[in-house]
């Protein structure tokens, strides 16, 4: 063999093999190719969720629905609020389904995610809790009540507890981020405690009452119907959950796929089947 067909061949070696590492870097990384533009798209979509009631929607569309769409459907559950956005930033995950607009609009603010949102999917009603308490009258005089502690939520909670009667936010914009410093009528006085969201169903017991997000009520077994006190109205709530993916993926067709799937009767069906207490109400 000549030595030009011996370099000849060697520098075809070395390109395939390049080629081959390519393709695995593609093969190995979310559905986008991790960071968009990096390589070609395929049907490979993890998405980021909290297990109840998102998690469930999305393996119903993946067992139901998502082959027919050319879909392939890794679920990745999160039990807390911040770490999904982050993942999601970073390129670990190709999308998510946990939240809603009021809190999309204050984690963009305070992190720069440059996040689009599609439509609502669902709602699951804001409630209060108590173990002390049967009812929003009985909640005792100076009562420490637990909140949410991330802005969005917090701000949602007191608008809950203005909705009960039990303060007054004044004039505050109905969009405004309200802090428990921000209540001008409190006849009960009170006493506000921010915890993690989680947290708080596992400590309803030391408050006198509790605001608990949806998720967090069905992941520890309360039916918001039968165990709130007070429970915030699901028609016509600005509080939809939303599917969000990184705004350089909006031509991404599979996530376009997973969005109109999430829209179909075939789940607004399985919302209405498997939610019948009405702590999840399809909002389409």
């Amino acid at each position: 063999m000549t030595n030009l067909n011996r370099r000849t061949l060697l520098t075809s070696a070395a390109g395939l093999a390049g080629l081959g590492f390519l393709s695995a870097c593609v093969s190995n990384s979310p559905g986008t190719g991790g960071k968009s533009g990096e390589a070609s798209v395929d049907s490979s979509l993890k998405i980021g969720a909290s297990p109840v009631p998102h998690a469930e929607i999305l393996q119903f569309v993946k067992d139901e629905l998502a082959k027919d769409a050319g879909i392939d459907i890794e679920i990745v559950e999160y039990t807390d609020y911040i770490l999904p956005n982050k993942d999601l930033e970073a390129g670990d995950t190709d999308a998510n389904f946990y939240q809603t607009p009021n809190f999309l609009k204050n984690e963009i603010e305070e992190n720069g995610y440059k996040f689009t949102a599609g439509k609502g999917v669902h709602i699951e009603p804001l409630g209060l809790y108590s173990e002390k308490a049967k009812s929003v009258e009985e909640i005792a005089e100076s009562g420490e009540i637990a909140l949410n502690s991330d802005p969005a939520n917090t701000a949602r909670g007191l608008r809950l507890l203005e909705s009960a009667g039990l303060i007054s936010l004044g004039d505050a914009p109905e969009d405004a981020l309200v802090k428990p410093e921000d209540v001008k009528e409190n006849p009960k006085n009170l006493k506000f405690t921010e915890l993690e969201g989680g947290q708080i169903p596992r400590s309803l017991g030391d408050f006198a009452a509790a605001v608990i997000n949806g998720n967090f009520a069905l992941e520890a077994g309360l039916k918001p119907n039968e165990d709130s006190i007070f429970l915030e109205p699901g028609e016509d709530s600005p509080y939809a959950n939303l599917l969000v993916w990184r705004s350089e993926d909006d031509g991404n067709e599979y996530l376009k796929k997973l969005e109109e799937l999430l829209h179909s009767d075939e789940v607004k069906a399985f919302i209405e089947k498997t939610y019948t207490d009405g702590s999840v109400i399809p909002a389409f």
